[in-house]
């Protein structure tokens, strides 16, 4: 059992990693699927067995049952990495974090089960969270996500159609994400952009130290 229960109203910051670091997506077709996975079990009302289901009932991208219901959780922002994932996570449900992820990873692991012709778990255990316990650290996680593939050297910088960032930025139709608890902290769009790059570009390079020193 977890030891501090999720707060409605409070936000988390929601992570997990492919078991023994392997890849988990290997392709666009499995990012797709997982962020598909997010907009459709948002919901009090999609049953767990749902997200059993190997293909959804309609591959249409218009608005989907999920949002029909009342919504578990306010997706703030995430990034899909080929060996892992971050999210910040928002519960606005009782329980509502633990049963979002819990068909979010029962729907992606058996999907990619079935499609791999493989067996067993796929991520490394139970998903791990942290409290966000201020305002601050909520926007430089904004920051750490929504770059992330650019922390870790996956892609392009800014081309990297598996993160919230191009939500951010206006340059995609698709709306995961609750967005206004960060912008409304800035004047426009650019000013985030800015706050987006500094940080980011401070956190590649410590990683990059970091990795100099371990070696």
């Amino acid at each position: 059992m977890r030891k501090s229960p999720f707060v409605v109203g409070e936000y988390y910051h929601i992570y997990n990693r492919g078991v023994d670091k392997r890849e988990v997506f290997a392709n666009n077709n499995d990012y797709v699927r997982f962020l598909k996975n997010l907009r459709e079990f948002n919901s009090k009302f999609i049953r767990e067995e749902r997200a059993r289901l190997t293909e959804f009932d309609s591959d249409s991208d218009s608005e989907s049952e999920s949002n029909s219901g009342e919504r578990l959780v306010d997706i703030i922002a995430y990034c899909l990495n080929p060996n892992h994932y971050h999210l910040i996570l928002k519960q606005i449900s009782e329980k509502g974090i633990e049963k979002f992820m819990q068909k979010v990873g029962t729907g992606y692991t058996n999907y990619f089960n079935i499609k791999n012709k493989r067996s067993g778990a796929l991520f490394q255990g139970k998903f791990k969270s942290v409290h966000i316990d201020s305002d601050d650290y909520l926007l430089y996680l904004s920051a750490y996500i929504n770059e992330n593939n650019f922390i870790h050297g996956y892609g392009k910088r800014g081309n990297w159609k598996y993160a919230s960032l191009w939500e951010y930025l206006g340059k995609t139709n698709q709306e995961i994400c609750n967005k206004k608890i960060i912008l409304d902290q800035f004047r426009n769009i650019n000013d985030y952009k800015e706050f987006l790059d500094k940080n980011a570009t401070y956190l590649k390079e410590k990683k990059e130290l970091n990795r100099y020193l371990l070696e």
